[in-house]
């Protein structure tokens, strides 16, 4: 038996699940070319106009969806939610920083005191470690919220605020129509709403069919457990490796307390070769390395629950609209960096502004592919961190230094350290700001200047010009952000026109405002 048959061997139906995402993560890698497979459509379009229209917006995948849509029942739209089975958060806590919470009060989704009781775990400090070195901060992802009790929560407010919940109901399929979408669910129903929002996650049929099948530019495999049996530890990993690079690729941990014992995580960042190793391999590597990395004895530990996953990558993220009328958000449409396998958090940044722009969006008709792609703008900000992605992750047949990874990452978070808070405590919690990144780069250029020419090899001279792109632009968006911000009398001149007209005109300004904003990291506000 391998490791982790032996240690999970007591949840037969964890070690079943795994063999069922690793079936998938090898029809991944062994796809031939870019594509991963052939897809059947499950959208098309009729330029018939539907003659009802039941519903402002439906959203399909209620875990990170039911936010929003509780968001817009308040607004006083009319929301329906469909869920694959029950509407229900996992018992594992999703680790988030406590600013980061505060637009679930900002938008009356839940009251300060919910707020406090959502939260079932808080921790300080929290380390970095890359080999030998180490760094210690506080209040970054250093909260552990409930699922169960924020999702159930905001469900409840969603239906108080009339919104529709339909659970065990599968997507079947949806045809774009000139004013509406009709949809289809399984059991045999249909229904139709103005807008589509898709939040099924990154498997989601639509976006397959969006993406044409396109196979993802990385992925971040994810092993991990809950257990008992620890010693005593309130403090957490956000990332960690103590071990030079295996198996062609460089081993990451997490550690977080948690209220029914301690959350361990191993992620690696790689490709999707065919001779990558399956998420079986790597969790047997999380139970080989575990005791050397937690301190402790692996019969000391209970194993209560079980989590793994892969979560494909794409450069061309977030996915812009490939239809009218339909909208793919969350882990659906990319919005995350490559860097990280937060969901959770993604949303909660966004869950303002997209509130705000889709009610927009409903309120002035803007439901067309142009209208609809100003809520997913192209982020600079996003894409830098591709180039990051690539410095901690090893090409399949390329040969580095076992140590360049640890190395390189101690050198620029050392560097990072030495500036501060304000530039380190940001890039933690994967916002990337002009300001911050140029200081950390020049300082580090200046203390090692041959640092450069150990990255060029690792990630080729493509990917370094691609960088520099996205960089000019990162620089670009602050300037504009800033101006905007100094002058905001400047984008707030209203033309003149009908209502309609003038309202499209402010949804255009206020997307592109949100863009310059977002996309240069300007919504950051951990520091205030």
């Amino acid at each position: 038996m391998s490791l982790t048959q032996t240690h999970l061997a007591h949840l037969p139906e964890t070690l079943k699940a795994l063999q069922q995402t690793d079936d998938r993560w090898a029809t991944l890698r062994q796809a031939k070319g870019t594509t991963t497979q052939t897809i059947s459509p499950v959208v098309t379009t009729d330029d018939a106009p539907l003659e009802t229209i039941e519903y402002d917006a439906v959203i399909v995948g209620g875990t990170l969806g039911i936010a929003i849509a509780a968001a817009l029942a308040l607004g006083g739209f009319r929301v329906l939610v469909i869920e694959r089975g029950l509407l229900r958060g996992r018992d594992q806590e999703w680790n988030i920083s406590r600013h980061e919470l505060d637009v679930l009060i900002e938008l009356k989704l839940l009251t300060p005191e919910e707020l406090e009781t959502s939260i079932s775990s808080e921790f300080n400090p929290i380390r970095v470690k890359f080999g030998k070195t180490e760094l210690w901060t506080e209040d970054v992802l250093n909260i552990g919220v409930n699922p169960v009790y924020l999702l159930e929560t905001l469900k409840q407010k969603f239906l108080t605020a009339g919104g529709t919940l339909l659970e065990n109901t599968g997507f079947a399929g949806a045809i774009v129509h000139p004013n509406g979408v009709q949809i289809s669910l399984q059991p045999s129903r249909s229904l139709t709403a103005r807008l589509f929002l898709d939040l099924m996650g990154h498997f989601s049929p639509i976006t397959q069919q969006a993406r044409n099948g396109q196979k993802p530019d990385a992925v971040c495999l994810v092993v991990g457990t809950c257990a008992t049996g620890f010693p005593p530890n309130q403090t957490g990993d956000l990332i960690a490796s103590f071990t030079p690079i295996v198996n062609q690729c460089q081993y990451f941990w997490e550690a977080f307390p948690a209220r029914s014992g301690r959350t361990t995580y191993l992620f690696t960042y790689v490709d999707a070769h065919p001779d990558r190793f399956s998420l079986t391999d790597l969790f047997d590597e999380y139970f080989r390395l575990l005791p050397e990395y937690q301190g402790t004895d692996l019969e000391a530990l209970d194993f209560k629950r079980a989590l793994f996953g892969f979560f494909p990558c794409y450069k061309s993220s977030p996915l812009q609209p490939t239809w009218n009328r339909i909208l793919a958000l969350g882990d659906s449409s990319g919005a995350q960096s490559p860097l990280s396998f937060g969901g959770f958090g993604a949303m909660m940044r966004h869950l303002g502004r997209l509130t705000v722009a889709l009610s927009d969006a409903l309120s002035t008709d803007s439901l067309d592919r142009q209208g609809l792609s100003l809520i997913q703008p192209y982020q600079p900000n996003i894409q830098v961190t591709w180039l990051f992605q690539k410095t901690m992750s090893v090409p399949i047949h390329q040969t580095l230094d076992p140590e360049q990874i640890n190395q390189l990452l101690a050198d620029v978070f050392s560097e990072m350290a030495t500036l501060g808070d304000e530039v380190l405590k940001p890039f933690l919690q994967d916002v990337v700001q002009f300001g911050p990144l140029a200081r950390t780069l020049l300082k580090t250029s200046l203390a090692r200047p041959t640092i450069a020419f150990k990255i060029l090899p690792q990630v080729g001279l493509g990917a370094l010009l691609d960088w520099t792109w996205h960089f000019g632009n990162l620089a670009i968006y602050s300037l504009l952000n800033y101006l905007l911000y100094q002058s905001p009398e400047s984008i707030e001149a209203a033309p003149k026109g009908d209502s309609l007209q003038v309202a499209k005109a402010q949804y255009l300004r206020d997307r592109t405002r949100d863009a310059w904003r977002y996309g240069s990291g300007g919504d950051y506000r951990g520091l205030e």
